[in-house]
C-alpha cells in the first residue's frame, strides 16, 4: 500500500478508534451521573439549616454536593487514568492536564435546598481544554443528555436536535440571574428588557447545565448568561454543538469556558442574539 494511502488509513483508523473510545467514555460518565443523582435524590427535602454552608455571597454548598462529587470522581478515576480533575467542590485536587474531567456534581444547589425539582449533574471530559464528551443528567425527570465529539447528541439514548426557529421574535430564551457579580447589572437588565420585547419570552430555570441541554433538544431556542464557571457549561455546550447548535462568548468567540459569558442557540438565531447583546455589552466594554 503506498505511503500516502497507508497514512490516510492510519489517520482514519485512529479517528474511528478515538471516537469509539469517546462513546464508551460518555456511557461511563452517564453511569457516574446517574449514581450521583440517586444519592442526591435520597436527601431532597431532608436538609437542615445547619447542613448548608456559605461559600460566597448567595453561593451555597451542602454535604450532598460534596458526597455526589466524591461518587463521580471515584467512578471516573479509572475510566481515563491519566485525566486530571476540575471540580466545583474541590473534593479532589484541581490540576491541568491533556485530559481533564470538568464536574459540577449538583448544578442548581439553590433549587435543591428549597425543594424545587430542577437540578442536575454535569460531567465533561476535555482534551487540551476542549470538551470532547459531556453528560447532563436532570435528576428529577431522570433525563440524561449526552454527546461526544464526532458523535451524536442524545436524550436517554435517543437522538436530539436543536430547534428550527429562525425568527427571534418567535424564539424562547433561557437565562440566569446574576447572584453575586453585580458590576454588569445595568447592562444585564437592559438586555433582559430588550429580549422581553423582541422574543416570545424568557425563562430562568436555575441550572445552566439544564438550560443548555434544553437548547440542544429544542425546548428553548437559545440561552445566555454571564458569571458562569467551566463546570457550569462544559458538558452542556458540547451537547448543544453536537445537536447542531452554536455556542460562543458574548463577542462571538470561543472563550465561553473561562470567559464567564456564554450564548448558545440553534445557529439560525445566533447572529441576531449576538447583535442584541452587543448593544448592551459592547465589545470595547472594559468590564467585559
Amino acid at each position: 500500500m503506498p505511503a500516502i494511502r497507508m497514512g490516510l488509513f492510519c489517520l482514519i483508523h485512529n479517528y474511528e478508534l478515538f471516537t469509539m473510545n469517546l462513546q464508551e467514555i460518555t456511557f461511563q460518565a452517564e453511569t457516574a451521573a446517574r449514581a450521583a443523582g440517586d444519592f442526591i435524590l435520597l436527601h431532597i427535602n431532608k436538609l437542615k439549616t445547619n447542613q448548608i454552608e456559605v461559600k460566597g455571597e448567595h453561593n451555597y454548598v451542602t454535604f450532598v454536593d460534596k458526597g455526589a462529587e466524591e461518587i463521580i470522581v471515584k467512578m471516573l478515576q479509572m475510566v481515563v487514568p491519566e485525566a486530571t480533575f476540575l471540580t466545583e467542590e474541590e473534593t479532589v485536587k484541581s490540576e491541568v492536564g491533556e485530559w481533564q474531567w470538568i464536574i459540577d456534581p449538583l448544578d442548581g444547589t439553590t433549587n435543591f435546598i428549597h425543594g424545587i425539582p430542577l437540578f442536575s449533574v454535569s460531567i465533561a471530559l476535555a482534551h487540551h481544554g476542549i470538551p470532547v464528551a459531556g453528560v447532563v443528567y436532570e435528576i428529577n425527570s431522570r433525563e440524561c443528555f449526552s454527546a461526544w465529539k464526532g458523535g451524536h447528541a442524545l436524550l436517554n439514548g435517543n437522538p436530539i436536535h436543536v430547534s428550527e426557529c429562525d425568527d427571534m421574535n418567535e424564539s424562547l430564551l433561557a437565562t440566569g440571574f446574576p447572584y453575586y457579580d453585580y458590576d454588569l447589572l445595568s447592562e444585564y437588565l437592559g438586555l433582559f428588557g430588550s429580549f422581553m420585547k423582541h422574543t416570545r419570552g424568557l425563562r430562568r430555570f436555575g441550572s445552566a447545565a439544564v438550560d443548555l441541554a434544553w437548547v440542544a433538544c429544542g425546548r428553548v431556542d437559545g440561552f445566555y448568561e454571564y458569571g458562569l464557571n467551566p463546570w457550569d457549561v462544559a458538558a452542556g455546550a458540547l451537547i448543544v454543538e453536537q445537536a447542531g447548535g452554536q455556542v460562543t462568548d458574548f463577542k462571538g468567540g470561543n472563550d465561553f469556558l473561562a470567559g464567564k459569558r456564554i450564548v448558545a442557540s440553534n445557529s439560525s438565531l445566533h447572529a441576531a442574539y449576538l447583535k442584541t447583546i452587543a448593544q448592551y455589552f459592547p465589545l470595547d466594554n472594559e468590564k467585559c
